[in-house]
C-alpha cells in the first residue's frame, strides 16, 4: 500500500514548455521551471552527467537545469529540449529534469516515495516502456504509475468523459476521454502553440524597427545628468540557441501581458486604428502594440496569417488536416463513434498554458458553434482560475495519486523486477 497519508507520492509533469513537480494531495506544484536544459560540452561515451546543482564536473558534458540556471549566460552553452514533437527524445536530459525537480527543488529522495508521472497524450508503447525503465533504474522509486495528460486534465476537472483541448507550448493536442479512458483514435495534434505565438510576437516587435535586447547583452548605467543609458556588452561565445531562447522569453512575456483573442475573426487592416498598449522592454525602451495584440493570437483560428511571419509559414499537421483550433476539435470529434459526438461537443475542456489568453474560451465556443451539427450543443469549460488552468495536468495527477482507492494501481519495484517494463501497459491509464 503506497498511497494515503502515510507516504506522500511525488507527482512530476514534464510538459513541452515547463516541468511541474510536487507532492500528491497538494493544490499546486512546489517546483515549476522550463523544460529546457543548458548544455556545455558534447556527449561522450561516459553517460554520467552533472548539473548546476551539484557543481561537479564528472564528464565532458555539463547540464544546467532550472529557471535560475537558464537565466545565467555561459560561454558555449546550448539550449536544448529533451522532447521532440512533444515526446521524450533525450533521456539523459529527462533524467536531468527529474533530478532537478525531485532532489534539488523538492529535496526529496525518490527511492522513498511512489512516483506518478504524467506522460504525453500521444506517447508510444516503446517510449512508455523506456520511461518506466529509466525511472526505476535511475530514481529507484518503490512504485510507479504513468497517466496520460488528457486523462489527468479530465480528472482534475471532475469529468469521467470529456474532450480535452490541451493548448500547450509546442502545439495543441485534442483527445477524447470516455469513462476515464483515453480514446486513442481521437487524438489530433496541431503545431500551433504558445512557442509559435511567442515567435510571432517577437517578429512583429522587431518588424517595427525595435531592437529587442536580451537582459544579458547590455547594462544600464546612469549618466551625470541623471539619465539612464544602455551600454551594450559583448559576449562573442554566446550561442545562437541561447540568444534565441532569451529573445523568445521576451516575446512570450509581451504575448502574455497584452495579447487577447478577439470575439470574432480579426482583420488587422480593418482594425489598423485600434488603441495601442505600451510595453517596456528589458532595456527600458517602450513599444506601442496595436493590432498585433489581437493579430498574433488570431493565428490559432486563422493559420493562414502565418504567411506574414518569416520562416513560420511552413508548419503543418502530420496528416495534412486543418491547423485551426476549432478544426482540430472537429476532427477529433469526428474520429469518435457517432453516439459519443454530441456529448463530446457539450463537454469540451480547455487547458494548458496557452489557454490563459484572455477571450480564448469564448472564441473557441463561438467557432465550434458555427461548425458543429445543429443538433449538438457546444459548451467549452475551463478551470475556474489561472493556476488551475496552467497546472491542470499536474493537479489531476496530484488528486489521483492521493486517493485511497488508487493504491492498488501502482506498479511496484518488485513487479517491475519480475515482469519488466511491459507491465506498465496493464497498469497505466
Amino acid at each position: 500500500m503506497y498511497g494515503g497519508d502515510e507516504v506522500n507520492a511525488l507527482v512530476v509533469d514534464i510538459g513541452s514548455g515547463t516541468t511541474k513537480a510536487g507532492y500528491a494531495g497538494e493544490d499546486t506544484p512546489k517546483a515549476f521551471f522550463p523544460s529546457v536544459v543548458g548544455r556545455v560540452g558534447q556527449s561522450s561515451g561516459d553517460s554520467s552527467t552533472s548539473h548546476a546543482a551539484n557543481g561537479s564536473e564528472k564528464s565532458t558534458r555539463q547540464l544546467y537545469v532550472g529557471s535560475q540556471a537558464m537565466a545565467h549566460r555561459r560561454d558555449d552553452m546550448e539550449v536544448v529540449s529533451p522532447l521532440r514533437d512533444s515526446l521524450y527524445d533525450d533521456f539523459d536530459l529527462i533524467e536531468g529534469l527529474w533530478d532537478h525537480a525531485l532532489r534539488d527543488r523538492l529535496r526529496a529522495n525518490p527511492s522513498e516515495h511512489p512516483l506518478m508521472l504524467a506522460e504525453p497524450t500521444l506517447n508510444t508503447r516503446e517510449l512508455r516502456e523506456k520511461t518506466v525503465e529509466m525511472a526505476f533504474e535511475k530514481l529507484a522509486p518503490p512504485a510507479l504509475f504513468l497517466a496520460r495528460n488528457a486523462v489527468l486534465t479530465s480528472f482534475a476537472m471532475g469529468r469521467q468523459s470529456s474532450l480535452v483541448v490541451d493548448a500547450g507550448h509546442e502545439g495543441t493536442t485534442v483527445a477524447a476521454v470516455h469513462d476515464g479512458y483515453l480514446l486513442t483514435k481521437s487524438i489530433v495534434k496541431g503545431p500551433i502553440g504558445g512557442h509559435l505565438l511567442s515567435q510571432c510576437m517577437l517578429q512583429s516587435a522587431q518588424a517595427r524597427g525595435t531592437t529587442v535586447r536580451p537582459a544579458y547583452s547590455f547594462r544600464r548605467i546612469q549618466s551625470a545628468s541623471g539619465q539612464w543609458e544602455v551600454k551594450p556588452l559583448d559576449f562573442p561565445l554566446t550561442t545562437a540557441s541561447y540568444r534565441q531562447y532569451q529573445l523568445e522569453q521576451i516575446g512570450a512575456d509581451i504575448k502574455e501581458s497584452i495579447c487577447r483573442v478577439s470575439d470574432g475573426p480579426f482583420d488587422a487592416e480593418q482594425n489598423a486604428n485600434i488603441p495601442t498598449v505600451s510595453y517596456e522592454l528589458p532595456d527600458g525602451t517602450e513599444i506601442q502594440v496595436g493590432p498585433d495584440r489581437f493579430g498574433v493570437p488570431e493565428v490559432l483560428f486563422q493559420p493562414e496569417l502565418l504567411k506574414s511571419f518569416k520562416g513560420l509559414d511552413s508548419v503543418q499537421r502530420s496528416d495534412g488536416g486543418d491547423l485551426s483550433m476549432h478544426g482540430l476539435v472537429s476532427d477529433s470529434v469526428n474520429r469518435c463513434d457517432a453516439d459519443l459526438r454530441r456529448d463530446l461537443f457539450n463537454g469540451v475542456l480547455l487547458a494548458g498554458g496557452t489557454s490563459m489568453l484572455t477571450g480564448l474560451r469564448d472564441r473557441l465556443e463561438r467557432e465550434l458553434s458555427n461548425t458543429a451539427p445543429h443538433t449538438a450543443k457546444v459548451k467549452v469549460t475551463t478551470p475556474s482560475n489561472a493556476v488551475e488552468r496552467r497546472f491542470s495536468t499536474w493537479i489531476g495527477g496530484s488528486i489521483l495519486a492521493s486517493l485511497g482507492s488508487f493504491q492498488q494501481m501502482w506498479l511496484s519495484k518488485a513487479e517491475y523486477d519480475e515482469g519488466g517494463p511491459s507491465l506498465i501497459h496493464r497498469k497505466s491509464a
